[in-house]
């Protein structure tokens, strides 16, 4: 089985589970690993069952309860996340270059952006733990009580396909980090990073059992691995009817959640914003990433005076996009992520133009890429003028390079517009005009709203979703929420006097 590209990095031919320390591959199912530029095979994996998600949060819990990784002090495990920072970035070509064959996003995007911001998450998890504080209440006269954070104890993590490494190592810095231990499950489409990734922590020092890894579809490892009586929290990144089911199959035992899930995001550009900056912003907010990210501002809405100039110079710009070798550093837009999300994207087309939409680009199968490329899942940068925001392609999320145009009037109309979907996760707002601004970040219904910039993630600030973009926050502060018990001590100053019941 041989990749179709020169290879600076051993590929496994075999991609297995990864438990308590050691490699496992206890099923007998195989699932193929498919590398999106030429659709050929470059791997299998090993599709983790239920003895062997078993395994693996009883190899979790064993760490909890007697690795020492629970009661560890936060120097100590301050110096572990720095060490496993440091050993990611170390390791960061290798991972970028097995998601880019695993995924098909650009390799330069890989390297410079998704596997720093891999590696930083120990690094921001480690520094979070060391300004971590009690509270003390002594308001009742006699009394104090003492409020402490503990580890909760295993947590099930569920990664996307779109950006595996980054956010799933965002889960994995942060339940270990307040002393949970964890197992790791990454889709079933992109094994190869997060599979090399679990070994590299090991490597690193990272004792036996405190992160786990098992492979498969969501229906077999996923659903096993959230009913596991031993599992503790569930944390999933993913589409919202996933989201849905994982929560009731939680729901069950009473198991906490957080879902960060689907979007259809506005992008809202006002006549008084610096058009070239929105512009840009506009381009690189579906654009990038193949399109394939629930942060996209994937529609587009503009005041009516812009709208004509602002809607030629995007459809000029985006046919110019260079698509093509993901491992290339000047491919602008690689393949979709498999055969059937290609086919998902491009029958959008037929959607939206049967529903009155004018195709203003694209809208095809890229093609003419070479011979090399001609198997490959490639989709022209795609975008369309809507002629209502009940429209399809305005109210489903495509998940692709697939723009929508909307065009508004007035200031109520336009939120109205943005508002107006099951989803809320992030929002983006274009204007020099400090009322509009100031305005619009209060109606927006969206768990992230970000003015006069591309997406930015602030690390330290809750992100999440409203209405069906999610359940609960993932951040600094809301990590240590979600990932610790609250334990309150209440101790008296002196010995107090007690009833005694029963005496004559």
């Amino acid at each position: 089985m041989n990749a179709p590209v020169p290879v600076p990095h051993r590929v496994p031919t075999l991609v297995t589970s990864f438990v308590g320390g050691r490699e496992l591959a206890g099923g007998n199912e195989r699932l193929p690993v498919i590398y999106p530029a030429t659709g050929e095979r470059v791997s299998e994996l090993a599709q983790a069952d239920a003895a062997e998600v078993d395994a693996a949060v009883t190899a979790a819990r064993r760490a909890f309860r007697s690795s020492g990784w629970a009661t560890l002090s936060t120097e100590k495990r301050q110096e572990m996340l720095l060490r496993l920072h440091d050993a990611v970035l170390a390791h960061a070509d290798e991972l970028a270059y097995l998601e880019c064959l695993n995924l098909g996003v650009v390799l330069r995007e890989l390297r410079e952006r998704h596997m720093r911001r891999a590696a930083y998450n120990f690094r921001f998890f480690a520094e979070v733990i060391g300004q971590a504080r009690g509270d003390v209440y002594d308001q009742t006269a006699g009394y104090r009580s003492l409020v402490v954070r503990e580890p909760v104890g295993v947590a099930a993590l569920i990664a996307p396909w779109n950006a595996p490494t980054a956010l799933a190592s965002m889960k994995v810095a942060a339940a270990i980090a307040f002393g949970n231990t964890c197992v790791l499950k990454p889709s079933e489409q992109t094994p190869l990073a997060l599979r090399r990734f679990v070994e590299i922590l090991h490597e690193a020092g990272l004792p036996d059992g405190v992160v786990n890894l098992v492979n498969g579809h969501g229906a077999v490892t996923g659903d096993a691995l959230v009913a596991h009586s031993e599992v503790d929290l569930v944390s999933f990144t993913g589409g919202t009817a996933t989201g849905r089911r994982i929560m009731a199959r939680a729901g069950e035992r009473l198991v906490p959640c957080t879902l960060e899930l689907g979007g259809k995001s506005a992008n809202i550009v006002f006549a008084s914003a610096d058009l070239d900056r929105a512009l840009d912003a506009a381009l690189v907010g579906i654009y990038s990433n193949n399109g394939q990210q629930c942060l996209a501002g994937s529609r587009i809405l503009l005041e009516r005076s812009i709208a004509d100039d602002f809607i030629a110079r995007f459809a000029e710009r985006a046919a110019r996009i260079r698509v093509g070798d993901p491992m290339r550093d000047d491919t602008e837009l690689g393949p979709l992520a498999s055969a059937a999300h290609r086919d998902r994207v491009l029958s959008f087309v037929e959607t939206a133009t049967g529903e009155g939409a004018r195709l203003l680009t694209g809208g095809r199968a890229a093609s003419g890429l070479g011979a090399a490329l001609d198997g490959g899942f490639f989709v022209e940068p795609t975008a369309v003028l809507a002629t209502s925001n009940e429209a399809r392609v305005c109210q489903e999320e495509i998940f692709g390079p697939f723009a929508s145009f909307l065009v508004f009037d007035t200031y109520d109309q336009g939120i109205e517009m943005a508002n107006g979907t099951r989803f809320g996760l992030v929002a983006y707002v274009w204007s020099d005009h400090l009322p509009t601004v100031e305005r619009a970040s209060r109606d927006l219904r969206a768990g992230v709203v970000w003015v006069n910039t591309p997406m930015v993630r602030e690390l330290r600030a809750p992100f999440g979703g409203y209405k069906e973009s999610g359940v609960g926050r993932e951040g600094g502060e809301a990590c240590m929420q979600f990932y610790t018990e609250v334990k309150t001590v209440t101790t008296p100053a002196a010995p107090v006097t007690i009833r005694r019941l029963g005496q004559s």
